[in-house]
């Protein structure tokens, strides 16, 4: 038998153990793989899977060299999928899949994956945020940590946080106490935010404060988490819940800036034990410095969305000290800007303009986003596939519209289970960008993202044709009789 026949019977033979996978699952699987020089330095093409999902593969064109590689991924002792072995300079992507499904299935028939996927540089072991430690009553879990285990429509989510958790909690002791118990929205928007700055193709280092070191070729910040959370006292404790047009408008002009310029204020004054602020400690001195700031101060109810679907029109008029009125003239948006000296709600009153406060000139930019949610988790988990048999997923809101006489976004629909349905966890993110930054944050740093920036008392936002402004979701369960929503 010529080599030529046995190569290519050894390449139908190894068809077996490998098929396609959905982009997707791969990107699931491997949020934190990727350098973040990656993206610059190759164009992905294929992404291949063994039938137990043990290894992964993957074909990309070099886009210095013009050719093309193939790598394989396997788990490390922690459970992380990480490259176990390359192969590059091929001429074209039909024989780099080749050689991939070959090499795949050498190692398969192998039969030592473990070992193979090891690193050596593994100090954890395997870590399990929904595996509850410690003796926890059932009365110390957070009433969403419970309900995110123990619900079986809540499995795309479970697994989406369970792989993205494997990055994250080896390195944070605190995490999966915090994650069960009273800090479970704050290290549920941490997980988010790490995730979208992976998607930013960033290499994301975990650090005791702030909370992320974001770099990239040419790009150096950091990032304090923080959230907005329910007031256990004073002037902001009784919650407006705005039921009219006018009660919302009230409620967004004056309570929510309010509850944002808390936690905000908070961490612009805050100093640790050597009087150091945020700004000026080792990992953050002279490179931008942001703060990422989500709401969860009112959960949704059971026929009425949360609040924070549409709070981040407070926020910008909280940062700027200015709200704006439209009206039309010969079919024409005219928008007018009006300054904002305080808020004032049952009494209290702060000023305006966050920043315009002193200090604030070394906060680079606010991170928003309202997408930090369990729904989120849902959503990216059934588009890689792990939807919960007998339910449904379905997603409803407002995207960007690019209408420049538009007042409102766009109103969209989509079944998250489609096949061809994608979803990013940048496309909700917003960057309020500070005028009077002392190191600005640039815009290519978060590439994908919604930027805002105030100049000349207009506000002047760039949006990628993705981005999306705010969502629900609907869960359907299906039954035999009918079919009712969650």
């Amino acid at each position: 038998m010529g080599e030529a026949k046995r190569r290519r019977q050894h390449e139908r033979r190894a068809e077996a153990f490998s098929e396609p996978m959905k982009r997707a699952r791969f990107n699931l699987y491997t949020t934190g793989t990727r350098h973040s020089k990656a993206a610059y330095m190759s164009e992905e093409l294929s992404w291949w899977t063994s039938a137990n999902e043990d290894l992964l593969g993957m074909v990309a064109r070099d886009t210095t060299d013009d050719d093309y590689l193939w790598m394989i991924l396997a788990k490390d002792k922690i459970g992380r999928f990480r490259c176990a072995a390359l192969d590059v300079s091929i001429r074209d992507q039909a024989h780099a899949e080749k050689q991939l499904r070959v090499a795949m299935a050498d190692i398969i028939e192998k039969g030592e994956i473990a070992e193979f996927g090891e690193q050596g540089d593994e100090t954890n072991s395997p870590l399990d945020p929904f595996e509850i430690h410690g003796g926890l009553a059932e009365d110390k879990l957070h009433p969403y940590f419970l309900l995110l285990a123990n619900e079986p429509a809540r499995a795309p989510a479970r697994k989406v946080i369970t792989e993205l958790a494997l990055w994250l909690a080896p390195k944070d002791p605190h995490f999966v106490r915090e994650f069960q118990t009273n800090g479970f929205d704050q290290r549920l928007w941490e997980l988010f935010l790490w995730a979208a700055f992976r998607e930013f193709s960033l290499d994301v280092e975990q650090l005791e404060a702030p909370d992320f070191r974001c770099r990239g070729p040419g790009l150096d910040f950091t990032v304090e988490a923080t959230t907005v959370a329910p007031s256990e006292g004073g002037a902001l404790k009784e919650h407006p819940n705005p039921k009219t047009p006018d009660e919302r408008e009230a409620f967004l002009r004056d309570y929510m800036p309010m509850k944002f310029g808390g936690p905000l204020t908070s961490k612009l004054n805050k100093v640790n034990a050597e009087g150091q602020r945020y700004w000026e400690r080792t990992d953050s001195e002279n490179k931008p410095f942001t703060i990422a700031i989500a709401d969860f101060h009112k959960p949704a109810e059971e026929n009425e969305l949360g609040p924070m679907t549409y709070t981040q029109s407070a926020l910008w008029q909280y940062l700027y000290g200015a709200r704006v009125t439209w009206h039309f003239e010969e079919d024409q948006l005219i928008i007018e800007p009006h300054a904002i000296d305080e808020h004032e709600y049952k009494g209290k009153k702060v000023p305006s303009g966050f920043f315009d406060l002193p200090e604030a000139e070394n906060v680079s930019a606010i991170i928003f986003s309202n997408a930090g949610t369990i729904a989120k988790f849902d959503r990216m988990g059934v588009a890689a596939g792990f939807g919960a048999d007998g339910h449904g997923y379905f997603r409803v809101g407002l995207k960007y519209n690019p209408d420049p006489n538009a007042v409102v976004g766009e109103a969209f629909h989509v079944d998250v289970a489609d096949p061809n349905y994608e979803e990013y966890w940048t496309q909700e993110i917003q960057v309020f960008h500070n005028p009077n930054a002392k190191h600005p944050l640039p815009f290519e740093a978060l590439i994908g993202a919604t930027h805002h920036v105030y100049e000349d008392g207009q506000m002047h936002s760039y949006s990628p044709e993705d981005a999306v402004l705010s969502s629900f979701t609907m869960l359907m369960k299906y039954t035999d009789e009918i079919s009712g929503s969650e």
